[in-house]
């Protein structure tokens, strides 16, 4: 079995670190999508028809959102309604919970 010297793991960090991020990204979730339909999801929640959508509050966003898990600097994150597909933080959907 070859030995990895510290100098070439340490040369490589930086690539493996790339790799598993990348590895970890998520689809975005489309309105198009078949779950997002089922909750009324916006894309963007300023774009939102309050006679289309009676469940939408202004200023009720993703990233406001009880269910929602940002991810860093992003602008989008994990939902867990949406399992393996992040949303836009700047989205909405009639699931929205107060967050606490």
């Amino acid at each position: 079995m070859a030995m990895i010297s510290r100098r070439r793991l340490l040369q490589a960090a930086p690539l493996l670190g790339a790799a598993l991020a990348q590895a970890q990204t998520q689809p975005l979730l489309k309105e198009s999508d078949d779950e997002a339909k089922a909750t009324d999801y916006h894309a963007d929640a300023s774009k939102v028809d309050k006679a289309k959508s009676p469940k939408y509050q202004a200023g009720r966003t993703c990233a406001n959102c009880g269910l929602y898990t940002p991810d860093g600097d992003k602008p989008s994150g994990g939902c867990a309604l949406f399992y393996g597909k992040d949303v836009l933080a700047k989205a909405w959907c009639n699931a929205w919970v107060k967050p606490g």
